[in-house]
């Protein structure tokens, strides 16, 4: 799927998540982006936006939560998109309650949902509400751990390129204590391997460095989890791309996110690319963070 395919974005999700941010980058990659457009009015911005020759370009409209009839009119919205024969993407932005607590409290500002409850009210209101829309999005970006220029790259790594080959995969290497990545489509879990934390030599080290990787890759099991997994991932990824998924996060586990899943992600990312027809990039969520 290239970028003519995708060539009209949404961008939605919890308040406080990045949107405006999101919106920014896209605009930098010179996108025509809208921000804060009712779902309603969708349709009439893609036609208008063909009447001054940007639908063959990049579109994007941000839409939130503010409308009660939100989910209703978003899906409506999009399905008469599609039926007009303009390919929809939806993007969602994620957060944690307590990162967006933290950052409604920063800036002073209260939930758009909240009324007069409490702000933890207005944000639970609205995850009820946009609960239908994450789980039908094509991309979800959690930006707990984000600070703005990050969720930038992100944006621009997903949407910055011309002509890039078939699915795009995120590799994320996480550790279990810290929690699973919400924005994760598969997840496969090292805890199985013998763990390079006890040993005293490999314990400074993370699964980038040579002596880990080596030694995560020579425990049984770890070559015939990755000959098993690349060839799951090549049969999703073809279904994937069959059914219009443009994008995919591929988490990996280990208990820290420190060596076995970080030498783990090396592994399959280096495969997956090997194997041509996907965009493969590969990130550390927990590396250093002991």
């Amino acid at each position: 799927m290239n970028e003519r395919e995708s060539a009209f974005v949404i961008v939605t999700g919890m308040s406080g998540a990045g949107r405006s941010t999101a919106a920014k980058a896209l605009e930098d990659l010179g996108w025509f982006v809208i921000d804060n457009l009712p779902p309603g009015l969708l349709f009439a911005m893609a036609e208008e936006a063909g009447r001054v020759k940007l639908a063959a370009d990049k579109v994007a409209a941000v839409v939130d939560v503010r409308s009660l009839a939100f989910t209703t009119d978003l899906n409506a919205a999009i399905e008469e998109l599609e039926g007009r024969g303009v390919a929809v993407r939806v993007v969602f932005l994620e957060a944690s309650d307590e990162e967006l607590v933290r950052r409604f409290e920063n800036v002073r500002r209260p939930h758009p949902l909240q009324g007069d409850g409490r702000l933890v009210d207005g944000i639970a209101r609205e995850r009820g509400i946009l609960r239908e829309v994450r789980a039908n999005a094509d991309l979800v970006i959690d930006t707990s751990n984000l600070n703005v220029h990050e969720l930038r790259g992100k944006i621009v790594a997903f949407f910055g390129g011309e002509d890039r080959p078939g699915l795009r995969v995120n590799v994320v290497s996480f550790g279990y204590k810290y929690g699973l990545p919400v924005d994760a489509d598969l997840v496969v879990d090292c805890r199985f391997l013998p763990n390079p934390h006890w040993v005293p030599e490999l314990r400074p080290m993370n699964g980038l460095d040579a002596p880990v990787r080596d030694y995560v890759l020579n425990q049984a099991g770890a070559k015939e989890l990755l000959d098993a997994y690349e060839e799951v991932v090549g049969i999703i990824a073809a279904g994937y791309t069959r059914e219009g998924k443009g994008y995919a996060t591929l988490a990996v586990g280990c208990t820290g996110g420190k060596h076995r899943s970080v030498a783990m992600a090396e592994q399959i990312g280096g495969r997956l690319r090997d194997r041509g027809g996907m965009e493969v990039q590969v990130s550390h969520r927990d590396v250093g963070r002991e």
